[in-house]
């Protein structure tokens, strides 16, 4: 299987403008997830979709593959949709361009549920982590996910997910990592359906899977790094390369 990553990477950002071109240690955030993806040597190639041509210029210096997009998209899986239509690809994984933390082990993790007899059956797949953080759980900017037992998405909300009605129960709280990996038939229909209601109502694009009746499949996986969504986020993350 030909096997590629996409990393969408849009210029403008509501809680921290052009927080991919920040620096941290001397290069922009977005060239360290481009420059880490490629070192976790999964890929047969990894690319950049751009709607910014500083962001294009900065990867192209860097020594790597970058593509601009021809039009506007609601979400990071059009954007890369648009990118790989014309390629001769099986799996697409779409690494998040905020996350300049990229390890080779989850994404390993995440390919390899798309082998063997059960892995043909797996249209979409993505990461998912532990939480613990009371506040985290709390939080809405942190995307929770239920699984079933198989290890499948059942819901995907910014509230508390499950909300914890017995407080006799342990609960195990995930974080949705917003780390896909698509066949790309399934990333193709993702773009040609229209955006469904729990999609618009929680702002969580991967609703539109589930609405659309496709299993998204979870892997469990340790913390990846830090996600950079604010300028306090690239501090931690200042301190995370300490």
């Amino acid at each position: 299987m030909k096997k590629i990553a996409l990393i969408p990477a849009r210029y403008a950002a509501t809680r921290f403008p052009a927080k991919l071109m920040q620096l941290l240690a001397g290069k922009p955030v977005i060239v360290h997830t481009y420059l880490n993806t490629v070192a976790t040597q999964l890929f047969d190639e990894v690319w950049v979709a751009t709607d910014s041509t500083v962001i294009y210029d900065a990867i192209v210096a860097a020594g790597g593959k970058a593509v601009m997009s021809q039009r506007p998209h609601e979400s990071g899986s059009d954007r890369i949709a648009e990118a790989v239509a014309d390629m001769d690809v099986d799996i697409v994984v779409n690494v998040q361009g905020d996350e300049p933390f990229v390890k080779r082990e989850p994404l390993e993790k995440l390919l390899q549920v798309f082998d063997g007899e059960a892995g043909r059956q797996v249209q979409v797949a993505s990461l998912m982590q532990v939480l613990t953080d009371a506040n985290n759980i709390q939080d809405p900017n942190y995307v929770k996910v239920a699984v079933s037992k198989s290890g499948n998405a059942l819901m995907f909300s910014r509230s508390v997910l499950p909300y914890p009605r017995s407080t006799e129960l342990a609960i195990t709280y995930y974080e949705h990592i917003g780390v896909y990996a698509f066949r790309k038939k399934a990333l193709m229909d993702f773009t040609a359906w229209p955006i469904t209601p729990l999609e618009a109502a929680e702002k969580i694009e991967c609703l539109r899977y589930l609405e659309n009746d496709v299993a998204i499949k979870m892997v469990l996986t340790d913390y990846m790094g830090v996600e950079i969504d604010t300028p306090e986020d690239l501090r931690k993350a200042e301190a995370y390369l300490q």
